[in-house]
């Protein structure tokens, strides 16, 4: 099939082609983490670009429980303006919006001066950097709760506010993905041990947002290939899980793979495999997509029509690209009229990995904060340049986080404590 063909989703509403801009983080939410001006501007530049699906990148369910400072948070009904905004310029040209919603688990930045959770007490392992996040707590089956309640009431929002479809972000070591892991969940109760009770927070999460949303609205998820860690989340499990997933309505599931300490996203794992190579999650993909009643996409190193040819003639539905996106986010339309683009940025060979995988994510975002400006992109930008001014930026998005935050906690007191998903869902805090 051609890269431009249309895909019918099972829930009957159509994408115009296989190309789809996979989530990237921006940090880029304006100072009540709502979308801000330069947000929208760089997802009219992806929208203009010509993909057939636009992936938002995450947006957290909990304003404590950010992948990052400057992220966009969807709790309540007030101030869907800017989310109304948003998808409207995501769909300007007839693609659709999918809001990407996240929980960070463990994978939250001490710094940002939250509790963290996570499945069980299990520190991240980053080396001399490990001391960079705290040591989580264990969730409580209220905890858990209402992590379900707040998947659902955001997925509820994005469909009010006119976004085409939510993914549910199962992968890339957070919450969700540290369910599935035993490295991670070492829990004893119902939602660990088997895989099946592994994955009981990821499948009690999709039936509940897909109760909750029109049959028309897409509901996807994103899963891990496997974790690339000896002893994790591996293909065979990522297999069962797309199985249990058949029956649930679910319209896509794209694979990638890896976390923080094993960042296979970016080509690294730490299992001794070798990933250095275009689409390196497509053999993975390959056979899960075998098994999939739905639709599947595969991300990861994806920057060439040859490759996005080669993706679907594999049996994989739709090729997602994010980095490539970063460079030229008119790709799509480039490469319908021929031309042989091939964007990429070098890859950075530091010894200290984290700080690698660091500055990597670092060039990403320099180009995005250069296309939500209007400007063009800057592929050789130095790797050291892009970490020290995303680190100076980090740094100043965490203060006003923490001011936020602050501020949010005494409206919060001062209104009785009550939560909107507690209201909105019914479930408890």
């Amino acid at each position: 099939m051609s890269p431009f063909e249309s895909l019918t989703l099972p829930n009957g509403s159509s994408i115009p082609n296989r190309i789809a801009k996979a989530a990237m983080e921006e940090n880029m939410a304006d100072g009540g983490h709502f979308p801000s001006a330069e947000l929208l501007r760089l997802y009219q530049a992806w929208a203009d670009g010509g993909a057939g699906l636009i992936i938002t990148g995450n947006v957290m369910i909990d304003r404590r429980a950010m992948t990052g400072p400057g992220g966009v948070v969807l709790e309540d009904r007030t101030g869907l303006e800017p989310f109304r905004n948003w998808a409207r310029i995501g769909q300007a040209k007839g693609a659709q919006i999918w809001m990407q919603l996240n929980h960070p688990g463990r994978q939250m930045m001490k710094n940002l001066g939250q509790q963290t959770l996570a499945p069980s007490a299990v520190a991240l392992d980053l080396g001399k950097h490990s001391n960079l996040f705290a040591m989580p707590r264990a969730m409580t089956e209220q905890d858990i709760h209402e992590v379900i309640a707040r998947f659902v009431s955001a997925a509820r929002l994005a469909e009010r506010a006119g976004f085409s479809g939510v993914q549910i972000h199962a992968a890339h070591g957070y919450l969700l993905s540290q369910f599935l892991s035993p490295l991670t969940n070492q829990r004893t109760d119902r939602w660990g041990g088997s895989l099946e009770n592994r994955a009981r927070l990821l499948i009690e999460t999709v039936k509940a947002v897909r109760a909750a949303v029109s049959p028309g609205f897409s509901v996807a998820v994103k899963l891990n290939s496997a974790d690339f860690q000896r002893g994790g989340f591996d293909a065979l499990d990522a297999k069962s899980v797309v199985e249990m997933l058949n029956g649930l309505s679910v319209d896509l599931v794209e694979l990638s793979g890896g976390s923080y300490e094993a960042p296979a996203m970016q080509g690294d794992a730490r299992d001794g495999r070798t990933l250095a190579r275009e689409a390196y999650f497509l053999d993975f993909a390959r056979d899960i997509a075998a098994v999939a009643k739905m639709p599947v996409m595969v991300t990861g190193g994806i920057r060439r029509i040859g490759v996005v040819q080669q993706v679907l003639d594999s049996g994989v539905a739709v090729a997602g690209i994010a980095t490539a996106l970063a460079i030229r986010p008119d790709l799509p339309n480039a490469w319908r009229r021929g031309e042989d683009l091939r964007p990429e940025v070098a890859p950075i060979n530091w010894k200290s990995k984290p700080m690698a995988s660091l500055a990597a994510m670092a060039v990403v975002k320099f180009q995005l904060r250069r296309l939500s400006r209007g400007r063009t992109a800057n592929p050789n930008v130095s790797p050291l340049k892009a970490l020290l001014l995303a680190q100076l930026r980090t740094a100043s998005l965490t203060r006003k986080y923490r001011r936020w935050i602050a501020s949010s906690a005494a409206a919060t007191a001062a209104s009785g404590g009550v939560t909107a998903p507690s209201r909105a869902v019914g479930m408890p805090r």
